[in-house]
């Protein structure tokens, strides 16, 4: 890396104690909804489980003590193309480390990565390989924590990606690799395409890949992919077509009401963990997930961090996946992308880790990006980062051995 940018400023949370206190005063004056009988999950979240919880957030969560741990990790920001972004640059003692770009989703933030930093950063202090460290950049996506506000409508994917690119340039990377999740496997092979030269891999987990309607697509699916296709035809969509449509409209219950915040969020690690049956603090330690809602919370980010779904996904922005929405997977669920969207990331050595949530289907990923490497777990779900870091760490690491 190069001498720092003038422009790239360090950074540290304090959140100030007067939005603290407002916190606790509005958990403590929630109007809770009335429930029907035996209706458990089926319905969104049971109210006797989120009292508990938010009465946890109220009396027992230290908010103090996660900011502090945060902020053990060097921070910056900077502003690219009018676009204020916040990021954790965490440098490997091992001189000879690739830089590695780690790319969130949603709902999530940078706090996903709290449990791989240290081995992939430093890897001889964690009983690893000092050969496989990695010089870590990990990026508050815009419209995300602390990468507010957003610079304007268009911040889709590939908009990101451009943002990112110009951040790694700013650092003084000129070659590097780049991982991401949900949004993030989205943005990373964009990034991919858009710095073939200097992106020497995209790795990716919880990939949700599209049938396009072409002759003979589902023919032949092995009994695990029929089950991913159809688990994605029979996806709850609600979140997906709410981001989509009006994330605006959604946001003044999530802005003004904690609870309605948390409320929204629990249920997606709720869904999106393995076990799928389990309670979202049986994958994810309850002060991690509690961490991720206040941040959402106390950055005021529940519009702009759902803005990337309306440009993805509406029409009217003219989003990649809006085009074959109505025949992909049925009342518009998912969309299957544009041509654009199909040749993301085309050359880039691509990786991807498949979970046993993920929907990923192998011949669908391999028509739209240059797969090089494909690993199947057994175990975890949608948030790897958090659920079974160890997973994630080792699958990086076997495929960036193949790039270095």
């Amino acid at each position: 890396m190069t001498e720092p940018h003038p422009g790239v400023r360090p950074f540290r949370i304090a959140v100030p104690q007067t939005q603290l206190d407002d916190l606790v005063a509005r958990l403590g004056n929630t109007r809770w909804p009335d429930e029907l009988p035996g209706v458990g999950w089926s319905r969104g979240v049971p109210v006797a489980y989120l009292k508990e919880i938010a009465e946890y957030w109220r009396t027992r969560y230290d908010w103090r003590a996660h900011e502090a741990a945060l902020n053990r990790h060097p921070q910056y920001t900077t502003v690219v193309d009018g676009q204020h972004l916040h990021f954790l640059h965490v440098p490997s003692p091992e001189p000879d480390a690739v830089p590695l770009v780690l790319l969130h989703g949603w709902p999530g933030g940078v706090v996903d990565f709290l449990d791989v930093t240290g081995p992939l950063s430093d890897p001889r202090g964690h009983g690893g390989d000092p050969t496989d460290a990695f010089h870590l950049v990990i990026p508050s996506l815009p419209g995300f924590g602390f990468s507010t506000p957003l610079a304007g409508p268009g911040m889709d994917a590939a908009r990101m990606a451009g943002v990112l690119r110009q951040l790694m340039a700013r650092l003084g990377y000129e070659r590097y690799g780049v991982q991401g999740y949900d949004t993030g496997s989205w943005v990373a092979p964009e990034l991919g395409r858009q710095a073939p030269e200097q992106v020497i891999g995209v790795h990716v987990n919880a990939m949700v890949t599209f049938p396009v309607g072409a002759d003979g697509e589902l023919d032949g699916l092995s009994e695990v992919e029929q089950r991913r296709w159809q688990a994605m035809q029979d996806f709850n969509d609600g979140y997906l077509q709410c981001n989509a449509k009006r994330p605006q409209t959604v946001a003044y219950g999530l802005h003004d009401s904690p609870v309605g915040q948390l409320a929204w969020m629990v249920e997606k690690f709720k869904e999106l963990t393995d076990p799928p049956h389990g309670l979202p603090e049986d994958s994810i330690d309850r002060d991690r997930i509690l961490t991720e809602v206040s941040i959402y919370w106390l950055t005021g980010t529940a519009a702009s961090a759902a803005q990337v779904y309306y440009e993805e996904m509406s029409a009217d922005a003219g989003g990649a996946w809006a085009g074959d929405a109505e025949t992909s997977a049925g009342d518009g669920a998912w969309g299957g992308g544009d041509d654009r969207d199909r040749a993301t990331g085309r050359g880039v050595p691509t990786g991807v880790l498949v979970s046993t949530h993920d929907v990923t289907v192998r011949r669908w990923a391999e028509r739209d990006h240059h797969v090089v490497h494909w690993t199947e777990l057994d175990r975890g779900g949608h948030f790897l980062a958090m659920e079974a870091p160890d997973l994630l760490v080792e699958d990086v690491r076997r495929f960036f051995r193949k790039l270095r």
